[in-house]
């Protein structure tokens, strides 16, 4: 009884170490739930599902970067490059400040494509260049962040983008269930997001690839030695990533009604963070979709728990930024731990 009692303390505290983080801002939640009625309602909540959906569509394709201990320093910027591509297509033919004034009506899955597309020869780029050329990710992340502002800089002139058409914004301000009056909707960002995230799973724990990644992660040259092609897998994990960064833009400018290069600046830290936070280890080998989402969910509570406290926008990223070396430096403490 004494051995069962001492097993269940201290798998109860190592659970709250685990997850000391997750605990934190799910009490802030809570607290901010009693101090704020309006926290606790079905207006909050879809601004909570459309926010968590884009970022965790981000953050899935940052996750694999990291479980093959690397990262993503680009996303942010092909996010935001993304955005730009896929809402100078989209403009109204009426709009006055239209980016290409003879450009025909393009359906909005192509231009989808055509925005995937572009990224994606960016991330096949970052994956080339860390594979075959050695170059750290860091290095060559950071290397490519700043070359894609460059190139959204040029693609854009600077200058904002407005004037989407109906039907592309509709994706993000549109909900199943809105005409039934039934007292709840569900938002296509969620659903979307939702499909993304199952793709992702299947990904990861029922192919090979999924297993390559984890192993890479793991040991590399033990899976160099066991037969993984450990450069074709590293190069389908950053173009993959580059085309859900270039969906989060697709996303996000048509949730804003518009767009500019800086969109997405700052979101791969974000999305590192919110994988830290869900159990994604930044030392590879470790992670989950369930994890991914979880992290997203609670960081994105946090910043709307301090929007309803009051907090002015520059504590708010001061609590963001502590939150992300929170994070890092807990999962390097389970990882030296296990050591």
């Amino acid at each position: 009884m004494e051995k069962t009692l001492r097993f269940n303390k201290q798998s109860a505290i190592r659970f709250a170490q685990n997850n000391a983080i997750i605990i934190i801002m799910l009490l802030i939640a809570v607290v901010v739930g009693f101090l704020k009625p309006n926290f606790i309602s079905m207006g909050n909540f879809k601004n909570l599902s459309v926010n968590t959906a884009t970022r965790f569509i981000i953050a899935l394709g940052v996750s694999g970067c990291l479980i093959t201990k690397g990262t993503d320093l680009s996303a942010g910027r092909l996010v935001g490059l993304g955005a730009c591509v896929a809402a100078t297509l989209l403009q109204r033919g009426d709009y006055s400040g239209r980016m290409f004034p003879n450009l025909p009506y393009l359906p909005v899955i192509v231009v989808l494509l055509i925005s995937v597309g572009i990224c994606a020869i960016f991330g096949l780029a970052n994956g080339m260049i860390i594979s075959y050329l050695k170059v750290p990710p860091f290095i060559a992340t950071l290397g490519m962040q700043t070359l894609v502002y460059g190139v959204a800089l040029v693609y854009t002139g600077a200058q904002p983008i407005g004037g989407l058409r109906s039907d592309y914004t509709t994706i993000a301000s549109g909900s199943f269930f809105r005409e039934a009056k039934i007292g709840f909707e569900i938002p296509y960002l969620l659903v979307i997001a939702a499909i993304c995230g199952l793709l992702m799973w299947v990904l990861y724990n029922k192919t090979r690839h999924g297993k390559y990644m984890y192993a890479i992660g793991g040991n590399e040259n033990a899976a160099e030695v066991a037969g993984v092609n450990t450069n074709k897998a590293k190069i389908i994990i950053y173009t993959l990533a580059a085309a859900f960064y270039a969906l989060g833009g697709f996303l996000l400018a048509a949730k804003a009604g518009g767009t500019s290069v800086n969109m997405g600046m700052g979101y791969e830290l974000e999305a590192i963070a919110a994988c830290t936070i869900g159990g994604v280890s930044t030392n590879g080998g470790v992670g989950k979709i369930s994890g991914i989402l979880i992290g997203v969910l609670v960081f994105e509570l946090l910043k709307i728990s301090m929007q309803f406290l009051g907090v002015k926008t520059d504590y708010t990223y001061i609590v963001q930024g502590l939150v992300i070396i929170i994070a890092v430096a807990l999962d390097l403490r389970k990882y030296l731990a296990k050591k």
